[in-house]
């Protein structure tokens, strides 16, 4: 069987300018702990308590609890992988190639390109997206009869990430994510304080937790939401982000991972329960909707309202770079010489071209398409369900080859089998929700679907 062209990182790194410049290797297990976190720990912590909306309490927090255990493994597992590569004398630094070298197929390279460039690149679109969104809720409050739309603020926004995607490696990013972390915790508080505040205020909206009365429609939208927890929980570049470590990356991937799922632990139960408490089955695809509601007073003080949109429009910019890694490894490693200086004008006109073509593209899809709220869940069942919670496994499986009699092989089967109909399922229900809402999709419109 033929495979398709893979550079030995650890003989031929000097012939691919993708991995020298934009993944290049000088990273500490610190460094990795900010990306992650980045990569995962974003806004869509905002998107909890619609989740839970689907779920209720108690289904809500097993399944949150689930995600999060499954995918800590599942990272884990892949971390052993790119270890006992590395020390076989094959180090590799791409998803794509890590896949197609275990399980020694060319038609799974291309699967995981493929679902990992629809994933970063919708994940880049979505934090332009969210961005021009945040610009527009502060402009609105500040000038409530202003003339300004939604397409405007994301080209402001288009406009900041063509100047921030010049940083030329994954690397470089490294302190931009590490205040990434502290706004995603700066927001989270802020969010949760601002619930609690709500929900014991005068005004509280009144609670109900009920589903969906009919059982059809709870089973939808159940898997709906555990799509939505999949894609909160996703991570499509666990290979390259352990890329940015300086070899030998043996032990520090865990170290980053705990790092990032402590951050975990503190922002995605406290978000998703005072939310849910305040707003039970009204929650909003965005809390901060929620908060500040269309009709009647906003239920939170508004600088602290002021100051989260804040942090969170900050944080959205380090989402995007991060996300559009692995798009500019690919045009890099084709577009740029490694023979000559990262900065020498043979590989800045390229690099600067072609990352503002890109950048534009996302921009202008951000301003066509916000449908934020469907197409999360969509995403996150054909997306980071195949990545995330089932690739991990397998690849575990076919290397180590653990005994059919071991735990470790039926839990990672069990895992795969499992996720495999949950994504089935969601995906299902995803798109199902996305044709029921089309009525509401305009291209072009200045306000988000959820």
């Amino acid at each position: 069987m033929s495979h398709p062209p893979q550079p030995d990182p650890l003989s031929g790194r000097e012939v691919d300018a993708g991995a020298v410049f934009v993944l290049e290797s000088k990273g500490q297990w610190w460094h990795a702990g900010f990306h992650l976190t980045t990569a995962i720990v974003g806004p869509t912590i905002l998107t909890l308590p619609y989740a839970f909306r689907g779920l209720g309490w108690g289904v809500g927090f097993m399944c949150l609890t689930v995600m999060g255990v499954v995918t800590f493994y599942s990272y884990c597992l892949m971390s052993k992988v790119l270890d006992h590569c590395e020390k076989a004398g094959r180090r590799h630094i791409r998803f794509r190639e890590l896949a197609a070298d275990v399980l020694g197929s060319g038609w799974m390279f291309y699967f995981v390109i493929f679902i990992q460039t629809a994933i970063n690149t919708g994940v880049s679109i979505g934090a332009i997206l969210l961005a021009g969104e945040c610009l527009q809720i502060m402009y609105s409050n500040i000038s409530p009869d202003g003339s300004l739309k939604l397409y405007e603020f994301i080209a402001m926004v288009t406009a900041a990430m063509i100047f921030l995607s010049q940083l030329p490696s994954f690397h470089s990013l490294r302190h931009i994510n590490m205040v990434s972390l502290l706004l995603s915790l700066g927001y989270t508080f802020l969010v949760v304080g601002a619930c609690i505040r709500a929900g014991l205020s005068k005004n509280a909206p009144r609670r109900d937790y009920s589903l969906e009365s009919s059982e059809s429609a709870r089973v939808f939208s159940a898997f709906t939401s555990i799509s939505v927890l999949a894609a909160i929980f996703g991570n499509g570049i666990l290979p390259e982000i352990q890329a940015t470590l300086a070899p030998p990356a043996t032990g520090k991937m865990f170290k980053g991972l705990l790092m990032c799922y402590s951050v975990i632990l503190v922002t995605f139960y406290s978000a998703a329960v005072s939310g849910y408490w305040v707003f039970g089955n009204q929650s909003n695809s965005n809390i901060l909707k929620s908060l500040m509601p269309d009709e009647g007073p906003s239920l939170a003080p508004i600088w602290v309202l002021g100051l989260a949109i804040i942090f969170v429009l900050l944080q959205l910019f380090a989402i995007g770079l991060v996300y559009s890694q692995v798009a500019y490894e690919i045009m890099e490693k084709q577009s740029a010489d490694v023979n000559q200086g990262m900065f020498s004008k043979r590989n800045l006109v390229p690099r600067l071209i072609l990352r503002t073509i890109y950048m534009i593209f996302c921009g202008f899809m951000a301003a066509m398409l916000p449908f934020f709220g469907d197409i999360n869940g969509v995403v996150g069942a054909i997306g980071f369900i195949p990545l995330d919670f089932i690739l991990p496994m397998l690849l575990y499986n076919m290397t180590y080859k653990p005994p059919k009699s071991s735990l470790t092989y039926w839990v990672n089967i069990s895992i795969i089998v499992v996720f495999t109909g949950v994504g089935l399922m969601g995906a299902f229900s995803s798109l199902r929700k996305l044709v029921l809402d089309a009525n509401k999709f305009k291209l072009f419109s200045s306000d988000v679907v959820d």
